[in-house]
C-alpha cells in the first residue's frame, strides 16, 4: 500500500440536522431553535450539531434527537417506546458556502413523532419552539412582532426536502402512524394525512381506503369518545409497511 499523507486533502467537519415533524392542532409543524452563537446569531434554525470523532452518523442523529427532543430513535425491530420516535436519513448537503466558519458537509435525518409537548432549547440555542411548516417555508416566517428573516444555513431547503420526503412517503408506506398515539381513530389519522399533504379529505373514502388496505391497520378492541359525539373505534398500526394499493396524494 503506497504512502497516504492526510494533510494533502482538506479537512472538513460533518454535521448532522434534524427535521423533526409533528402535527399540532392539526398543521404539520418542525422544531426550530434560535441560535445563540455566530454565524446567523438570532435566527431560527434546524436543531442539529457536530458529529463527534467516536460516533457514526445515526448514532449523531439520536444523540441530537435525544438533546432536543427528549425522543429516543425508534428502533422497529423491537417495541414502540412511549417516547420513540422514527428516524431515517433523509440527505446530505456539501455546498462549500453553506458554513461561513469552514467547510461543513451536513447529513440531514428526518424524524417523526404524534404530538409532542413544547419543545427545550439545549446546545447552542437560547430558545426553541414548533412552527407551522408553511410560515417557515414562506416569506415574512416570523413570529408576529418579528422580522421576517429566512431560516439559517441553508436550512430551509433541508426542511423542503424533510417535508416534501414525509408527504411522499406516506402514500405509499404506514408511515403517517408514527404521527399518532399507539391508539388511535381513523378520524385521527385522516387529520394526519390532511396536515401533511395541507388538502381535506373525504371521510367516507378515506375510512373505506385505509381499512380496506390488507395489514394498514388492526382493530384494538377499544373505542373512544375524545373526539365527541359517539365512541369511535380505536386501531393501532399493523404489520404492513408498504401500503398496496397505495394512498395517492389528491391533485390540488
Amino acid at each position: 500500500m503506497p504512502p497516504y499523507d492526510p494533510s494533502t486533502f482538506p479537512p472538513f467537519a460533518v454535521t448532522v440536522d434534524l427535521v423533526v415533524l409533528t402535527v399540532r392542532r392539526h398543521a404539520l409543524c418542525a422544531l426550530v431553535v434560535r441560535r445563540g452563537e455566530t454565524p446567523f446569531q438570532g435566527r431560527w434554525a434546524l436543531p442539529g450539531g457536530f458529529v463527534r470523532t467516536d460516533e457514526d452518523l445515526g448514532s449523531a442523529a439520536a444523540r441530537e434527537l435525544a438533546e432536543e427532543t427528549g425522543l429516543c430513535a425508534h428502533d422497529p425491530a423491537k417495541p414502540a417506546a412511549g417516547n420513540g420516535a422514527h428516524l431515517e436519513q433523509l440527505a446530505t448537503y456539501g455546498d462549500p458556502a453553506r458554513d461561513p466558519r469552514m467547510r461543513v458537509v451536513s447529513v440531514a435525518h428526518l424524524a417523526l413523532a404524534p404530538d409532542l409537548p413544547a419543545p427545550r432549547a439545549g446546545g447552542d440555542a437560547n430558545s426553541a419552539r414548533w412552527a407551522p411548516v408553511e410560515d417557515l417555508l414562506r416569506p415574512g416566517n416570523g413570529r408576529e412582532g418579528e422580522p421576517a428573516t429566512p431560516l439559517a444555513f441553508d436550512h430551509a431547503r433541508i426542511l423542503a426536502d424533510g417535508v416534501e420526503r414525509a408527504r411522499s412517503k406516506i402514500e405509499y408506506s404506514s408511515l403517517a402512524t408514527a404521527f399518532c398515539p399507539p391508539e388511535f381513530t381513523v378520524g385521527e389519522l385522516r387529520r394526519v394525512y390532511e396536515a401533511v399533504w395541507g388538502v381535506v379529505l373525504d371521510p367516507r373514502n378515506f375510512h373505506r381506503k385505509v381499512t380496506g388496505t390488507p395489514g394498514f391497520l388492526v382493530p384494538s378492541g377499544g373505542t373512544t369518545t375524545r373526539q365527541g359525539g359517539r365512541p369511535a373505534q380505536l386501531f393501532r398500526a399493523g404489520a404492513a409497511t408498504v401500503l398496496n394499493p397505495p394512498m395517492l396524494r389528491p391533485e390540488v
